[in-house]
């Protein structure tokens, strides 16, 4: 339930009608936007009805939310949010993802594979554009065999590469125990087969740091949110979903990238949305298309895997653009987000 307030109620008003609220051991999310407050109620609200609210005259009207996500409704929270990517860290540039004015490029290897690859990556990737690096310390392969990434020490990596471009670095996590390695991580992301780890979710909502939250193979878009709300539930706001496409019944990609979650997620959510057409294909003559595709469906960012020798990548080779392929698909970029008024 949402309880709308008037515009011109006393800060002392609101703060009684909060503890009121909080007495009925309910929790309480405030939005305070520029013509209303409105007070997002948190719990078993069956009992409640709208007159048991209408009557304090501060309470401009008061409605039922039907969607079993609630912070992240944008009944609760009208306006869209805005998550900043490496704010407050002396050489590294912060990104806006969301702010409606820019289509940030997150880029770099599947996996961080030796000092060596992760730098010449990071530098080709900064130079033709992107905003942040992506590269995988810790790598979830299907089978036991194939290279499982280089964990602590990959984040070390992307931490020399970050001080090297300037640019936030984004990397998945995989397991609670991981965390304490996580700390100069910009943003943590959680992949599709973690997007329902409950327990990893509820960790993650005692940070601040933003969450890059993956949809699930198999996973709707009403689970992708009530997953976020786990995380929000928990303490952190800082949340971005994304878009890496999902299974359905024909191989000839990887997956299925499913377009309509953008503009759906942007009328029923306030939180941002990335699309990862890498993931989404797995082929790299297709990631352009499919690119330029979610910067015209309106993309707040874009995570695209580059690798400078994708021959010799030790995962995911065949979805991995050269720095060349990648400093094109920039330049064509910047055209399609012009026509929307944006920048990359």
């Amino acid at each position: 339930m949402i309880v709308i307030l008037k515009k011109d109620a006393a800060k002392q008003d609101v703060d009684n009608f909060i503890d009121s609220i909080k007495q009925r051991g309910l929790g309480v999310h405030v939005v305070v936007g520029v013509d209303q407050t409105i007070v997002g109620l948190l719990g078993d609200t069956s009992k409640l009805t709208r007159e048991d609210f209408l009557a304090n005259e501060i309470v401009d009207s008061a409605e039922r939310v039907s969607a079993p996500y609630k912070m992240a409704s944008r009944a609760f929270h009208p306006e869209n949010s805005v998550v900043i990517v490496g704010g407050g860290q002396s050489g590294v540039n912060p990104v806006a993802i969301g702010d409606g004015k820019s289509v940030p490029i997150i880029a770099g290897p599947c996996s961080v594979e030796n000092e060596e690859q992760i730098m010449e990556a990071a530098i080709a990737v900064k130079k033709a554009g992107a905003k942040l690096l992506r590269g995988g310390a810790y790598k979830p392969r299907t089978s036991p065999y194939s290279f499982q990434g280089m964990g602590k020490v990959g984040i070390e990596l992307l931490e020399k590469a970050k001080k090297e471009t300037g640019l936030p670095i984004c990397t998945e996590l995989m397991s609670i125990n991981e965390l304490p390695f996580f700390s100069n991580v910009d943003m943590i992301q959680v992949g599709a087969r973690n997007f329902q780890n409950f327990d990893l979710l509820k960790e993650l909502g005692k940070s601040k740091k933003p969450i890059l939250l993956k949809r699930g193979l198999s996973g709707t878009i009403e689970e992708l949110l009530m997953s976020a709300e786990y995380i929000m539930a928990n303490g952190n706001e800082n949340v971005i979903l994304c878009e890496r496409g999902i299974r359905y019944y024909d191989n000839y990609t990887r997956n299925c990238l499913d377009l309509s979650a953008v503009p759906y997620i942007h009328k029923v959510s306030h939180l941002p949305i990335v699309i990862d057409p890498s993931h989404a294909c797995g082929l790299r003559w297709m990631v352009p298309v499919l690119s330029q595709s979610a910067v015209a469906a309106g993309a707040d960012a874009l995570e695209i895997e580059v690798h400078c020798h994708p021959e010799k990548a030790l995962s995911d080779a065949s979805q991995q653009l050269t720095p060349a392929q990648f400093e094109e698909l920039m330049s064509k970029l910047r055209k399609y987000a012009a026509i929307e008024g944006k920048t990359l």
